[in-house]
């Protein structure tokens, strides 16, 4: 169905799927008086890979930190299950099953792979083991390098021990902060297959991304942000077909 609100986009819905997440009109900023979201909106079904792009200074990381309880919301809600969890601070965020992977110092460097993980399971110490099988299912070269320091990877080995870690707690959505950033084009594809191996495993994923065409050629639904505000929303293949997507955003993100 398409919304005249989301500039001739068709709007995907779900109404036999649950929401896991939901952000209602969030206004949300760091600093005193100074709004970086303005309104913004975001649902994501359960077992859905969302991408998040748009332009520099968007809102898009701000997004994920609002849901994270990481920058102040002075308006709107933030659902998760149902419940409410605005504000909620990140230690309660991560025991209701959200995970958050940032974009940069993401791993303990000095710490080994499998401390690492350990680490992503600090509220659950008994289904340590449990879990290390299940990432090292996702991640067969984490299973192999267990007792290698962080420090000493790659960036994108480094971002699939953060990804690993931020599964341990067996989370209901797991919150990517530019996968791909830093990385070559080849690490990239590898970025990419992770998330989508993350997402097929069934674990609800919201992205950020600056590589606005990758991004949206695997996710479920996008959204383009623009000064704080969701511009645009569709499945991945209709903005990527969207005449006024392409002209304004696609052209100047990451091809």
């Amino acid at each position: 169905m398409s919304d005249p609100s989301t500039g001739g986009a068709t709007v995907a819905t779900a109404a036999s799927v649950p929401n896991v997440v939901e952000l209602t009109d969030v206004v949300a900023g760091y600093l005193p008086g100074v709004n970086i979201l303005n309104g913004a909106s975001l649902t994501a079904a359960k077992g859905e890979l969302i991408g998040i792009i748009g332009p520099n200074g968007a809102g898009k990381s701000t997004m994920l930190k609002a849901i994270f309880g990481q920058v102040k919301i002075r308006s709107g809600s933030v659902v998760l299950n149902g419940e409410d969890i605005t504000g909620l601070r990140a230690n309660k965020l991560v025991a209701k099953g959200v995970g958050f992977v940032p974009q940069t110092n993401n791993v303990f460097p000095s710490l080994t792979i499998a401390e690492n993980l350990q680490m992503g399971a600090y509220q659950r110490p008994k289904a340590v083991a449990e879990r290390v099988d299940f990432v090292t299912s996702v991640f067969p070269d984490l299973g192999r390098r267990l007792q290698q320091r962080a420090g000493s990877l790659s960036g994108g080995e480094r971002q699939m021990v953060a990804m690993g870690r931020a599964l341990m707690m067996d989370p209901h959505v797991l919150l990517l902060d530019e996968p791909s950033a830093g990385l070559s084009p080849s690490r990239q594809d590898e970025a990419f297959l992770r998330v989508s191996e993350i997402n097929k495993a069934g674990v609800t994923t919201i992205m950020v991304e600056q590589n606005a065409r990758r991004c949206l050629q695997i996710c479920d639904r996008g959204y383009v942000l623009d000064q704080g505000r969701d511009a645009y929303t569709g499945t991945g293949r209709e903005l990527l077909n969207d005449p006024k997507v392409i002209g304004l955003y696609l052209g100047t993100l990451g091809a």
